[in-house]
């Protein structure tokens, strides 16, 4: 099990890999995003996207998958987390893309009320199989220290 006092500043870890289909794009559109840039191709192709592009919601949907299966399989005590900060989406990404994860852990803070716990900030980079960037945002997770 992995616990704040584990944490490194300065690791980057990769992982995930996520292929991006048209179904999933337009199911994920229909239900949360129904621009009509993410859903018909004659809309897209007016557009700067070109094509049907996936939401923005949507890829964070996918990191967030991506995210989780890294923690499960690092078998990390997380507790959750606060939120985040600076969400950008920098490129479009398409059905037939391939994304994939980079995190690098930029600070730590043990808890001042609550010591069984701490936090930690992590710069998230989201890339397709071009080496783009897609997304970044900066994530905040909450940690259980080690038991005594």
């Amino acid at each position: 099990m992995t616990y704040f006092e584990d944490l490194e500043v300065g690791t980057i870890a990769r992982f995930g890999r996520y292929e991006v289909t048209r179904e999933e794009v337009l199911s994920f559109a229909s239900a949360y995003d129904p621009q009509p840039f993410h859903l018909s191709d004659a809309a897209a192709a007016e557009t700067h996207f070109g094509r049907i592009s996936a939401s923005g919601w949507h890829t964070c949907a996918m990191t967030m998958r991506m995210l989780v299966d890294n923690i499960t399989d690092r078998k990390q005590a997380g507790l959750g987390s606060p939120g985040l900060d600076e969400l950008r989406w920098l490129k479009p990404v398409y059905p037939g893309d391939v994304l994939r994860v980079e995190s690098e852990l930029v600070s730590k803070t043990p808890s001042r009320s609550r010591p069984e716990m701490g936090s930690f900030q992590s710069l998230v980079r989201v890339f397709n199989q071009d080496d783009t960037v897609v997304m970044t945002m900066k994530s905040i997770g909450l940690i259980r220290t080690r038991p005594n």
